[in-house]
């Protein structure tokens, strides 16, 4: 349920991002003005669909690979998103009943199904924070009455940064956020690219419905933000062919406009 100042906050005369990428990924939790620019912008690229189907099924393949091979237990999910099937500490708990997992968000309709949907292992812990990007050091001391800031942390940024207009700001942003991690902590990065005229067409048409906009960018920006950290095989690639084994390969789709990678901190 909506608590009233969770309720004065939402806006339904203007699409969400968080609701938008619901919808493409079949949830329920979005309202008709989420749908009809998302119908809208699904006969201007279809191909959006995917990018928000494989970008769900990275975020999987990317806490897997940290909880199982790098045994990170600790996780900073910011921008999270409504949400759905296999969130962050689903698949973190699975592999490590113990995990701890910290949600980041300042939408309050994904805060408030966040609280009702969003549970934990009894081993684990699941918080979640009413906080912005754009204050890194607030999130990271509210973090830190969750997780050990000591010891590595996933720091996942999924779908998030393209928000931020300026590029050299959202680099910032990225960087404050991993100085105040420790080493072996991981950055985890997913965004839509300007890597066909589609996705160019159906960002601008996106950013002219009145929703917050979203900038998409060149690949070279995307694996900007992981200078000075070791980037994990395969690197900076399109969503679909990192670690693709990890969830058995099937329907890899290369022409998804939209990359990813994983970096350590040395």
């Amino acid at each position: 349920m909506l608590d009233d100042s969770l309720r004065a906050r939402i806006d339904t005369s203007k699409p969400h991002s968080a609701r938008f990428w619901n919808y493409f990924v079949g949830g329920k939790d979005n309202y008709e003005v989420d749908r009809e620019i998302g119908d809208q912008i699904k006969s201007i690229f279809p191909g959006l669909v995917d990018v928000a189907l494989t970008s769900r099924r990275f975020l999987g393949r990317a806490v897997r690979h940290l909880a199982e091979e790098q045994g990170v237990r600790q996780f900073l999910d910011i921008g999270t998103g409504l949400p759905t099937a296999d969130n962050t500490h689903e698949v973190a708990q699975r592999v490590a009943p113990d995990a701890r997992i910290v949600y980041v968000d300042n939408d309050p309709i994904v805060l408030a199904h966040a609280n009702a949907l969003l549970t934990s292992t009894p081993e684990g812990v699941t918080a979640y924070l009413d906080a912005d990007l754009y204050d890194p050091e607030a999130v990271l001391e509210a973090a830190a009455g969750t997780l050990d800031l000591s010891r590595p942390v996933g720091l996942m940024i999924l779908n998030t940064l393209g928000h931020v207009a300026d590029y050299g700001q959202a680099r910032e942003l990225v960087r404050r956020l991993m100085a105040g991690l420790p080493a072996g902590s991981h950055l985890v990065i997913s965004d839509s690219t300007a890597t066909s005229e589609g996705m160019i067409a159906a960002s601008e048409a996106y950013n002219s419905s009145g929703a917050v906009p979203y900038y998409v960018r060149p690949v070279a920006e995307i694996a900007g933000f992981f200078d000075g950290l070791e980037l994990v095989r395969p690197g900076v690639v399109r969503v679909p062919e990192w670690r693709p084994e990890l969830s058995g390969g099937a329907g890899v789709d290369t022409a998804v406009d939209a990359y990813c990678g994983v970096g350590r901190k040395p």
